[in-house]
């Protein structure tokens, strides 16, 4: 794995509150990389430190292998960020924003530039539209638009798709992978919406309470074993009467008044549809449930957390 970006033993404390707690993380070169936990986890004081913006009490960050400590220009040349939400002048139009942002960055971009950076985010067309007009998510756009300006390497997003609608959600996965394939961007995501990056991630870290708790390749920690089946009827005693004289009795996982979960591998899954229509209770829905739902919770035991997965 090439590493573009490390994270060595972090420690940051607000007074009493140990907010990051020996904290490792290794992002690979041209990942989509999930940075995962709960609602006070870490995340956000993770990305503050890496971008410089609040200094750890201990631990280091590393960017190709060099700390950013002696090099911290050079390495915030090559970061392209959005924390929490973007920030424009609303009352001037979004070519002008990003002329505004080119120049705080140090650089003239050509006007095919800026045009090109807009259509790649899907702004085309809205060049002279004032951004006060501007719905959340043709913001978050414009905000992508931004951090692409000076070319970095990295991209680092805090919770991006918060206060998105459906389709701004998938506008913005769309254009997080086009970045990565067409443009060979490595990009952090932080988010807590665990069915959103499970579609997105190449990789992810889970941490809870300052520390990691697990990181790896999503192909490798989200398997097809252990997968949940969720059954949607209108007689759930009904048919939990007949699961449990059945095989499935032990993989039966939850029950309500119109579902039931199953634990069950995925090769599992024809026989067990087979199965419960062969039961003849009325069906009307038989879905899969998110894979890192369940390991966040297996490995974090906090189903209380803050943690969405839709």
């Amino acid at each position: 794995m090439n590493t573009i970006l490390e994270v060595k033993n972090l420690h940051k404390s607000f007074g009493q509150f140990k907010a990051l707690n020996g904290l490792d993380l290794e992002v690979p070169k041209g990942d989509i990389f999930g940075f995962l936990g709960s609602n006070g986890a870490g995340k956000s004081t993770t990305i503050r430190c890496i971008l410089t913006l609040i200094k750890p009490d201990e631990g280091d960050i590393l960017y190709n292998n060099v700390s950013i400590k002696n090099n911290r220009e050079a390495f915030l040349r090559n970061i392209g960020c959005i924390v929490e939400k973007p920030d424009f002048y609303i009352n001037i139009s979004a070519w002008k924003n990003l002329e505004i942002s080119a120049k705080m960055y140090g650089i003239t971009p050509a006007k095919n530039k800026i045009a090109e950076t807009l259509e790649l985010v899907g702004l085309t067309g809205k060049e002279k539209t004032l951004v006060k007009t501007f719905s959340q998510g043709m913001k978050q756009r414009l905000g992508i638009a931004q951090t692409l300006l000076h070319e970095p390497e990295i991209i680092i997003l805090d919770e991006p798709t918060n206060g998105l609608d459906p389709n701004g959600i998938i506008d913005f996965r769309n254009i997080i992978k086009t970045l990565k394939t067409d443009f060979n961007k490595t990009i952090v995501i932080s988010s807590h919406i665990l069915g959103e990056m499970e579609m997105m991630v190449d990789s992810f870290i889970i941490i809870d309470k300052g520390k990691k708790i697990v990181q790896g390749r999503a192909s490798e920690l989200l398997s097809d074993r252990d997968m949940s089946v969720i059954i949607e009827t209108d007689n759930a005693d009904s048919l939990y009467a007949y699961l449990a004289t059945s095989s499935y009795k032990n993989r039966i996982r939850e029950r309500s008044l119109d579902t039931i979960t199953i634990k069950i591998n995925k090769e599992d899954i024809p026989q067990l549809h087979k199965d419960v229509v062969e039961s003849g209770q009325p069906i009307y829905g038989f879905t899969t449930r998110k894979k890192l739902e369940d390991l966040f919770l297996n490995l974090t035991k906090s189903e209380g957390a803050n943690v969405a997965v839709n």
